[in-house]
């Protein structure tokens, strides 16, 4: 009998070695939310059977976020903005009138997620620098 199947022994997920992390937070947190989706409408989501073996699964992200929440960290509006965007697929664009604030929090969200999933292992690429988490947005033309 391995381990894997005795009662009370946790199965073991993919070799970290053979893992693929994520470039960004964000990237990540696109995955996370087309998974949670997924399963909202009725996927069996099952560890290593996607096309590329993450070292996570997504309840492990969200498990980071809840952590910054309750570290007030983030607040619910954090939160719900990175859902709705989630959802979507995409991120707010901030050149777009009604889409700034939103970037704004988002922005916020995932520059203080991506330090819990680099100690994680989930996110292994080029930290963002601090200009990405700050921007000037020109005023629009209105001759």
């Amino acid at each position: 009998m391995t381990t894997a199947t005795r009662p009370g022994t946790v199965p073991r997920h993919a070799n970290a070695a053979r893992t693929e992390p994520f470039a960004t937070a964000e990237e990540a947190w696109f995955w996370t939310m087309a998974a949670l989706v997924a399963r909202r409408d009725g996927a069996r989501i099952v560890a290593g059977k996607g096309l590329v073996t993450r070292p996570c699964e997504p309840d492990d992200v969200v498990k980071c976020l809840d952590r910054l929440y309750r570290q007030r960290r983030i607040e619910l509006q954090h939160a719900r903005i990175l859902r709705i965007w989630g959802e979507r697929g995409h991120p707010p664009d901030p050149r777009h009138p009604g889409e700034s604030g939103d970037w704004r929090l988002w922005r916020e969200a995932m520059a203080r997620l991506e330090w819990p999933l680099r100690v994680k292992g989930i996110v292994d690429g080029p930290a963002l620098p601090a200009e990405a988490m700050s921007a000037v947005l020109p005023f629009p033309d209105r001759r």
